[in-house]
């Protein structure tokens, strides 16, 4: 059977807090024609130009979110305002920002997922710019035909963001802090991981591949756990975020108690950890590694851990492989193993939904609903349709569908019928017109 080969390497910082910022719409002018022979021509205001939207989308060269560590706010450009002679503004430039495949994009303050730049999410709008506000041509009317008003473009939007990486690997190692995880990964890929004789643990998740004649997968070496971690002492969360992407989980444990511990107990006490982060963690395959049997000596006391081991769990269906790290013994017989788990596993990886929507922060903002008697429309305003039609395609069918639920939820329509509104009437909502229809 032809052993695996050496792989690249893949390390990386996997969290960072950056602030994004979408274009302001640039503002409508008031103008008015002024041509010889033409005394009293009408407005000729332009319209603002389109804000910059933010745009975030996968990179396939980067596997890490260090790009982040020094740069804090990323801004798109200004919509430019209109002009005279119905001149309109040129839109802002967008800004990219690249990230690695495998970030989740969470909005700070409340924690909730934004996006999960995985799958088929290759690309997205995170904050589009702001609409350009329209020129004084657009206001007149048979009563006010030299309007002196031009409407404001929608101002940029603001979001504080939480990048997560969290590992796209096939196999997790977990196990306790020097057990010789990061050793391992060492022999079977050319990651580099920092390895001395810790009593902590490494703080950086890392990844390698290792690649088989009949195709590699991804290995990472999760940062060592500790009792407590599945209810958030010290980093465990964090540790445990980047399990739950991987499909199969090899333990590495110490067969030769270098430490002291019993191996048993080790794997009974990190499966306890797994199941209190999430039960779902422990019905990813397993295999065993009983890592260090190079150093079992006789008189050590533990010549029979590695029968132990497997009289406890492979009863269970979880096959037990003594190997060593250091000198190699027994490695290709459990990467073969683990590779024989994986191909058995789905292809699907978790993916995180979407669980922030602007929709439900607009819902929260004030909002005005007016009957004009001079110009005879029923006039909504506020903070809350600002927000919603800077966000909001009215061009498409299922943008439209979509504002018009929005209107109903947040009880617009209910206050519309309040003061007297019936079929045919015109509402407004910052230069936008449109015909009322129950």
């Amino acid at each position: 059977m032809p052993g695996p080969f050496l792989g690249e390497k893949m390390s990386f910082k996997d969290r960072a807090r950056i602030t994004v910022r979408s274009g302001k719409g640039g503002d409508g002018h008031v103008s008015f024609r002024r041509e010889k022979y033409v005394p009293n021509g009408g407005p000729d205001g332009g319209d603002g130009g389109r804000g910059g939207d933010v745009i975030v989308e996968i990179d396939e060269g980067l596997n890490t979110l260090s790009d982040f560590r020094n740069m804090k706010k990323y801004c798109a450009e200004n919509g430019e305002n209109g002009g005279k002679k119905n001149c309109h503004g040129r839109d802002g430039n967008d800004i990219i920002i690249k990230v690695p495949e495998g970030t989740v994009i969470r909005e700070f303050n409340t924690g909730k997922v934004i996006a999960d730049m995985s799958g088929e999410d290759r690309r997205i709008v995170l904050l589009p710019g702001g609409r350009g506000g329209n020129g004084n041509q657009h206001y007149a009317t048979s009563r006010m035909q030299a309007p002196k008003y031009a409407q404001p473009g929608q101002d940029a939007r603001e979001l504080d963001i939480l990048l997560e990486l969290m590992v796209i690997a096939d196999v997790g190692l977990v196990g306790y802090p020097n057990v010789g995880k990061s050793t391992l990964l060492s022999r079977v890929t050319n990651a580099r991981p920092k390895i001395a004789n810790y009593h902590f643990t490494t703080l950086s998740p890392n990844l390698g591949v290792v690649d088989f004649s009949d195709g590699g997968m991804v290995i990472a070496d999760i940062p060592g756990l500790i009792e407590g971690a599945g209810e958030g002492v010290g980093l465990g969360h964090e540790f445990l975020r980047h399990v739950e992407r991987t499909r199969v989980l090899i333990h590495i444990v110490d067969a030769a108690g270098v430490e002291g511990r019993d191996p048993v107990a080790d794997i009974e006490a990190i499966n306890a950890e797994l199941e209190k982060y999430d039960p779902k963690l422990l019905e990813k395959p397993q295999v065993i590694a009983a890592n260090k049997v190079d150093a079992i000596y006789p008189g050590s006391g533990m010549e029979d851990s590695v029968t132990r081991l497997k009289e406890h769990f492979e009863k269970n269906g979880v096959k037990v492989y003594p190997i060593s790290a250091v000198t190699g013994e027994g490695v290709d017989e459990l990467l073969h193993a683990a590779k024989a788990l994986l191909d058995a596993q789905p292809k699907e990886r978790l993916r995180f939904e979407r669980e922030y929507f602007e929709a439900d922060e607009a819902l929260a903002l004030p909002y005005t609903v007016v009957f004009d008697e001079e110009e005879g429309e029923y006039v909504i305003e506020g903070p809350r349709i600002e927000k919603m039609l800077g966000y909001t395609n009215l061009e498409s069918e299922k943008g439209f569908a979509f504002f018009q639920n929005f209107l109903k939820d947040s009880g617009i329509l209910e206050e519309l019928e309040a003061l007297g509104i019936q079929d045919g009437d015109t509402c407004r909502m910052y230069g936008l017109k449109f015909e009322y229809f129950k």
